[in-house]
This record gives C-alpha cells, structure tokens and sequence, in this order.
C-alpha cells in the first residue's frame, strides 16, 4: 500500500484530502508545516508528498529544496492558491514533480497522484511490468515467460515511452525529439519504420498493441 504525505496547514483542507485519498486506498500521514514533514519523512517510509506552498515556519518551496538537496526523489505534487505563472515555474524550479492550484478537483488529484506513482516506480526499478512482460530498461530486453528479445536502443527507447503512459497519445514530434533529440533529422518514416518494426516482433504478445492515431501519432493500448 502506498503511504501518502499530505502537508498542510489549513485543517478543513487537510481533513478533506486526507478522507479523499484513504477512501481511494492509500495510507495518509499528515504535517502542519515543512519542518513537521522533513521530521515524518526520518520515521516513515513515504511513497509521495502533497504539497501546499504556503505554510508557516517551512513553507513549501523552502521545503522542496531542502528534501531535493539530500537527494531524496519522492514525487511532489504541489497545491497552491497561487495561479500566476512565475510561480508554477518556481515550483518546477525547486524541484516539484507536478503542480495544482486550489480548489483542488478531487478526481484530478488523484489521477496526477496514480501517475506521479507510476512514473516514480519505474524510474527506480527501471523495470516496466505488463502482465506477464518485463521490460528491463537497463539491459534493453523485452521478456514474456521463456521468450526474451534484446531490442535496438531506439527500439526499446521507443516501446518503452509508449507503455509507460497507456492510452496517451504522443505525436510523431513529441516521440521524435525525445528519442532521437530535437536537433535529429528524423522523419515521420523513421517512426512508421520503428513502429512496424515492434508490432511485427510483439504480434503474439496479447497484453498491448501499438495503435496508430490517424494525422496524429501514436499510442499504446494494455489490453490484458
């Protein structure tokens, strides 16, 4: 079970978001100020941190530093009031994972928090679970029970962006400038030919297909 850091020092808020992500199953550790959470981050093991900007003794851009400068990785969703755009890039600056401005939308919030969870844990394995498929993104290797591929870099690079966000769509530029860079004088072809080049070796694999998005690009699909 993942265990949740929620701090805030406005009681009503903290209450309501505490109620909000125990009912979608998470364990809440709660803090009034920065300096209480760094201390509850020394006791407990804590999977992801909510956070408000304004708070008393340590607010939060003070508190992100101090936990980014001992390198400590845990997602940061930040919550402010605050909706001017300086101050969404001084969170990102500091060191946040994700931003929302208050009234926070409960569904939202919890959505950002699933995929703040997701990324985190495949950025610490390095391994991406689907079914029975293992990607080891360190060795480069798709695996299903007894049959294991070694991809090409661009290959793997490829399967693995796409499986990491089911459903989302990314653009044949989007996947461009993060695979090949921006400054790559890759074409839309070079992406249709790596595509091709997955669907054919993964056709027996009932647990995701690769779908084209007509004009756009493409997406993966986890279907068992």
């Amino acid at each position: 079970m993942f265990h949740i850091l929620v701090a805030e020092d406005d009681k009503s808020t903290a209450k309501l978001m505490s109620a909000v992500l125990r009912h979608a199953g998470y364990e809440v550790l709660l803090a009034e100020n920065g300096l209480e959470a760094l201390e509850i981050i020394d006791q407990h093991k804590v999977d992801l941190i909510v956070l408000d900007v304004m708070m008393p003794k340590m607010n939060g851009y003070e508190f992100t530093e101090e936990l980014r400068a001992g390198n400590d990785n845990t997602p940061i969703l930040m919550v402010t009031a605050k909706q001017l755009p300086e101050e969404r890039c001084k969170g990102f600056l500091v060191g946040t994972d994700d931003y929302m401005v208050k009234p926070v939308n409960e569904e939202e919030m919890l959505l950002r928090i699933r995929a703040l969870l997701r990324r985190s844990r495949i950025a610490n394995e390095h391994k991406l679970h689907i079914g029975k498929v293992v990607l080891d993104y360190d060795a480069l290797t798709v695996k299903r029970e007894s049959d294991e591929q070694t991809l090409p870099q661009k290959e793997f690079l490829l399967l693995y962006k796409l499986l990491s966000y089911p459903n989302k769509i990314f653009t044949r530029l989007q996947l461009m400038d993060e695979i090949w860079g921006m400054d790559s004088q890759t074409s839309d072809s070079t992406i249709n030919v790596h595509v091709n080049r997955l669907r054919n070796r993964f056709d027996g694999y009932p647990e995701f297909e690769i779908v084209a998005i007509r004009g756009i690009g493409y997406k993966a699909v986890i279907k068992a």
